[in-house]
């Protein structure tokens, strides 16, 4: 068998596996109705654990059998309030409406396309996958606008159209967990893990915040790594490029999007202005001493109303952003036309909705239940038994991460069902949550680029069609392969040295590890 029908056949035999799977909230149904009848198997077995909180008496955790009489009238009386009290979902449509008035008054588009129009030979490579990196904050425009845009600025130059869209597609998908700002994806994950931390320890907090200063970092790691290995080893593979040097219309059109018209200038300029204007008034309400922001009782910015107000900062500072530009350019010419650009965005959250509403139930139920806490105790047990903690382990659940990420695209749906297993048990382990969503985040994004289950996995086929009519699945897979495993190696690296060497916060305030 040739190497090339390996991957073809490999990558089928993800695609098939992957096409089977139920919609992400029918297979949270599933597994809610499978999690109701282990609660009735376990509870009849009477299988239980040792509570590993409670220090100074021996104590049981037991199933909660939910087809019990109290059981039944847990089930029913709960369904709204474990909905409506699910963490992400306040945090992650708050946090949208920023984003939506930014990204539907042209604000978004604009910087982007004016950070890019700056490249040259020598930076361009450098300037698309920073740009990619960081329009993660913006969902998915970077999908729709720099990947494209990156294939008509590369033969614009007289370089290779694919290898300036694989770069672009590196720094977009697979740099999904970096940024220099906090996007929406932030209280989406945090959310989720404050949730299952609460098995072990009620009153933990996991800020949207937690792996900021990971991820700023990460920004310059995953810039890197992909600029080296696309100037390197993408670009000298694909060689030059054979099927003529003339724009077509399209493209000509993408270039010419990319020069700024003297309104949009304007615009930029005002809402700039803007973003300074905010940020003082934000910095005179944290950094002086006293200042209304900070922790009233302690004076630190440390469990401060300011770390509280991320995502309400995060919707301000999009919204303001976006309303300046907006108004300035006369894409907004009133207030119903805010309204209309907060609608566009939500619209499109119903699909997001309906999953959150069956996830809610599972992540409750799994809780209610002891579940989640029965099989994380005996985790625990079970790998402190063979001494299997530390980078090793943290490495392991990177890879796991990494390889159930070909097989189902939603990072919320996989998060949602890992993250009521792992982090509990990470926890007992001596892990903080924090420290577990990083990895989780770096193995998610790190397979993103070669998952034919992304769900713009199509789209970027037809994109490298365009200047290849021969290509395919396994095209863009041999193509983004090297990014993918270059990410996941060095990106596993990165996180040793971070955590494990240097013993760095992964974000403010946050410990990477963890007391019981």
């Amino acid at each position: 068998m040739t190497k090339q029908g390996f991957i073809n056949r490999s990558l089928s035999a993800i695609e098939t596996v992957g096409n089977k799977l139920p919609p992400p909230a029918m297979l949270f149904f599933m597994l809610t109705i499978f999690l109701i009848v282990l609660s009735v198997l376990f509870s009849w077995l009477d299988i239980k654990v040792l509570n590993p909180t409670v220090q100074t008496e021996e104590t049981y955790i037991s199933v909660f059998n939910l087809l019990s009489a109290e059981g039944i009238r847990y089930i029913f009386s709960s369904v709204v309030s474990n909905f409506v009290s699910f963490a992400p979902l306040g945090t992650v449509l708050v946090a949208f409406i920023g984003v939506s008035i930014a990204e539907h008054s042209g604000f978004i588009s604009a910087s982007i396309r004016a950070i890019i129009g700056k490249s040259n030979r020598a930076t361009v490579t450098t300037i698309i996958v920073f740009v990619g990196v960081m329009s993660n904050t913006a969902g998915e425009l970077g999908y729709l606008v720099i990947i494209p845009l990156a294939g008509a600025i590369f033969h614009a130059m007289g370089r290779h159209p694919i290898a300036g869209m694989a770069a672009a597609f590196a720094g977009v998908s697979g740099g999904y967990s970096a940024n220099l700002l906090l996007g929406t994806v932030d209280p989406l994950l945090s959310g989720l893990t404050q949730e299952a931390a609460h098995f072990i320890n009620p009153e933990y907090r996991v800020g949207v915040e937690a792996n900021w200063y990971f991820m700023i970092a990460s920004t310059f790691l995953v810039t890197s790594v992909v600029t080296v290995l696309s100037e390197k080893i993408i670009e000298p593979r694909l060689g030059k490029y054979q099927n003529g040097d003339a724009l077509d219309s399209e493209e000509r059109a993408l270039e010419a999007q990319i020069h700024l018209t003297k309104i949009e200038k304007k615009g930029l300029f005002w809402a700039v202005i803007s973003i300074v204007i905010l940020s003082l008034i934000i910095i005179y309400l944290v950094v002086p001493e006293g200042a209304i922001l900070r922790n009233q009782k302690t004076g630190l910015i440390t469990n401060s109303p300011f770390l509280d107000s991320i995502v309400f900062l995060i919707l301000l500072f999009f919204a303001v952003a976006g309303i300046v530009y907006g108004y300035t350019t006369k894409n907004f010419k009133n207030t119903k036309d805010v309204v209309n650009a907060m609608d566009k965005t939500f619209n499109t959250l119903g699909a997001y909705i309906v999953l959150v509403f069956f996830a809610a139930q599972f992540v409750a139920y799994f809780k209610v239940t002891n579940l989640g806490t029965i099989v994380a105790v005996a985790g625990a047990t079970a790998l402190e038994s063979i001494n299997f903690t530390g980078v090793s382990l943290m490495i392991s659940f990177v890879v796991l991460s990494a390889f159930i990420n070909l097989f189902m695209g939603s990072a919320s749906a996989k998060w949602s069902m890992l993250a009521p297993v792992f982090i509990p048990m990470f926890m007992l382990l001596g892990y903080s949550p924090e420290l577990v969503q990083v990895a989780y985040r770096i193995g998610d994004s790190a397979t993103n680029i070669i998952s034919p289950l992304l769900s713009y996995f199509a789209l970027i086929v037809a994109f490298f069609q365009k200047y290849d009519k021969n290509s395919g699945i396994g095209t863009i897979v041999a193509t983004m392969l090297p990014y993918s495993i270059a990410l996941l190696i060095s990106w596993s690296i990165f996180l040793y040295l971070w955590v494990f060497l240097f013993n760095l916060p992964v974000g403010p305030g946050v410990n990477s590890f963890y007391t019981v």
